[in-house]
């Protein structure tokens, strides 16, 4: 029968009082050999019960690790640039080592006046843009998307062509008119310093009048 930790650390301290208790020398001898033999089995179980609790350590962290990479969140894409042609609109988004994952891993989906972006295990993590409210309609099967060096371009075939885009979105029209000033009324900056001249040449003597 194998004895536990506990059982052999009671049978000790049964010893260490027989031992006290003790008086003839082969007595003692003989209980001081079993003192020794059971403490060394005592370390001998400890050591054991440690190397145990190590390997069972060991053994759940693979299951720990295996978490997928990807936590289901994905990043929004807000900074790009944009220009256009006669037929195109063109949407320039930097993505550092784009070009480096696989190209079905990179989507576009257009619609007539929107497209989305999709960018997945792309440096650990997916990426997506979204522009809604285009200001013009685009040609859905005419859009095109094109991996570069750190770069995706996104081109939407202005569904009317030779027509000048001054903005990309809807949004961003209202946005930028609204921040012109309500109260200026004339068009051109230098009608008003124009208007400022007249009326000092208009008040000023006659020696201001023969100078001009």
């Amino acid at each position: 029968m194998v004895s536990t930790v506990e059982e052999l650390q009671k049978d000790l301290e049964k010893v260490k009082v027989l031992l006290e208790k003790a008086t003839r020398k082969r007595v003692r001898e003989a209980l001081t050999a079993e003192k020794s033999k059971i403490e060394t089995e005592i370390k001998n179980k400890m050591q054991q019960k440690s190397q145990k609790k190590t390997e069972l350590l060991d053994n759940e962290k693979p299951a720990a690790v295996v978490a997928p990479i990807t936590t289901g969140y994905t990043a929004k894409i807000s900074n790009y640039g944009w220009d256009q042609s006669d037929r195109f609109v063109k949407i320039y988004i930097t993505l550092t080592g784009v070009h480096q994952v696989p190209t079905e891993n990179v989507q576009v989906h257009f619609t007539e006046r929107s497209f989305d972006l999709s960018v997945k295990n792309l440096n650990g993590k997916s990426s997506s843009m979204i522009v809604n409210n285009l200001l013009k309609p685009i040609s859905v099967e005419g859009g095109l998307k094109k991996v570069e060096t750190d770069t995706v371009l996104i081109l939407c075939r202005k569904k009317t062509e030779n027509t000048r885009w001054d903005y990309l979105t809807q949004v961003e029209k209202e946005c930028k008119e609204k921040e012109k000033p309500s109260h200026d009324i004339e068009t051109d900056p230098s009608e008003g310093l124009m208007n400022v001249l007249k009326k000092i040449y208009e008040d000023g003597d006659d020696d201001m009048k023969r100078n001009h």
